[in-house]
């Protein structure tokens, strides 16, 4: 074998730590886990580990990520009686069989999620550990619920009226987590016909869900453009395929704090528009491993039990080195950032930066106009 390259060699000692770490927080949970036993189990030395990671909790997370990305890393092979619903109910209790299947239902200390509830179980815990992973993780339960109650929407019976069904999906995900948190901590209390029943009782559930217009006077303008988009290869985590990012459509670039924001863009966009939400964060080492594990976890059982058809428009794509929002015209990001652009023909069109950027991009039609106007006036005659 030759001698592997400078980024060969990190990642195979990346991959090296994440094995380790893997059966060091299995087997002594993350209060009990040393960086010194990873770096020993791993063969290296503690400053490589840290090279890699900036500290165990960030070892943690993208432990916990990579296992629930692989667990439903597509195609995944289903049991025979785990078939897509065609009716809300059904695709309910199928993502709830799914999501059950996965949990600690006897002992504590057998099967479970992410591999073992073990490695599992003190999740919770860091993420109430600091105000900037809760405040993060609110969100991405935010982003959950979205991905969740589209799919429901696209479930509605032809003739039913339009209607959002984000706060359905936040009661079943409500439910779900719940499940998870008690398989936890009382094994064996979790019966899990129950929740799966739950949750399919919930999609007759009429809790006056509506979609509250924009603040207008508030949200900023699309500015009109007319630039190049090249955007570099990325995967769509909802689907687990390459994301269709030269599509017609928004691409919205997002902090963790403003992912509620993605829904904005979707609700405003015309028909038949590829939505992208790419998640980007002043802490990626950290904090783009715990937006893996959440979206992987919901996305993992949302395939499985929702057919394709009724699989979200919205796209979610992760950025840890920024360069999507580089192509995108944003240099800079952190956790508040919300900026996006509307694509049409394989270039920038419009674009608009801030609190409401979302709503302003996918709605503009003005801008495009103006951009299309200004292309042709540009060409030679």
């Amino acid at each position: 074998m030759g001698r592997l390259s400078r980024a060969e060699l990190q990642e195979h000692n990346r991959a090296r730590v994440l094995d380790a770490a893997r059966n060091e927080f299995t087997e002594r949970g993350f209060p009990g886990a040393k960086v010194d036993a990873i770096a020993g189990r791993a063969g290296l030395t503690r400053g490589a580990v840290y090279s890699n990671f900036p500290g165990k909790r960030a070892l943690y997370f993208a432990v916990l990520a990579d296992l629930a990305e692989r667990d439903h890393e597509p195609p995944h092979p289903e049991p025979p009686h785990a078939e897509p619903g065609r009716t809300a109910p059904e695709a309910l209790g199928a993502l709830a069989r799914a999501w059950a299947g996965e949990l600690p239902l006897v002992d504590a200390d057998t099967g479970g999620r992410h591999g073992s509830p073990r490695l599992g179980r003190d999740l919770m815990s860091e993420v109430l550990s600091e105000e900037r992973i809760r405040r993060p993780f609110a969100q991405l339960m935010k982003l959950d619920a979205i991905l969740l109650g589209l799919a429901l929407e696209e479930l509605r019976p032809p003739d039913a009226p339009p209607a959002r069904l984000v706060r359905t999906a936040e009661a079943v995900l409500t439910t779900l987590h719940g499940a998870s948190q008690m398989a936890d901590a009382a094994p064996g209390f979790i019966e899990p016909f129950n929740v799966v029943s739950a949750c399919e009782r919930l999609a007759g559930l009429d809790l006056r869900d509506t979609w509250p217009p924009p603040h207008l006077p508030y949200i900023p303008r699309a500015r009109p453009a007319d630039e190049p988009w090249s955007p570099p290869p990325a995967t769509d985590a909802v689907r687990g395929t390459p994301a269709r990012l030269a599509d017609d459509g928004v691409v919205a670039i997002l902090g963790l704090h403003r992912l509620e924001a993605a829904e904005e863009a979707v609700r405003a966009a015309p028909p038949g528009a590829t939505v992208t939400a790419v998640l980007v964060t002043g802490e990626p080492a950290e904090l783009l491993p715990l937006a893996r594990l959440a979206v992987a976890g919901l996305c993992g059982c949302l395939r499985r039990a929702f057919p394709p058809s009724a699989w979200p428009r919205l796209q979610v794509v992760y950025d840890a080195s920024g360069a999507l929002a580089r192509a995108a015209g944003v240099p800079a990001v952190s956790d508040g950032t919300e900026a996006a652009v509307r694509i049409e023909g394989g270039r920038i069109v419009a674009r608009a930066d801030g609190r409401g950027a979302c709503h302003a991009a996918a709605a503009t039609e003005d801008a495009t106009r103006s951009g299309h106007a200004h292309r042709e006036g540009s060409r030679p005659s």
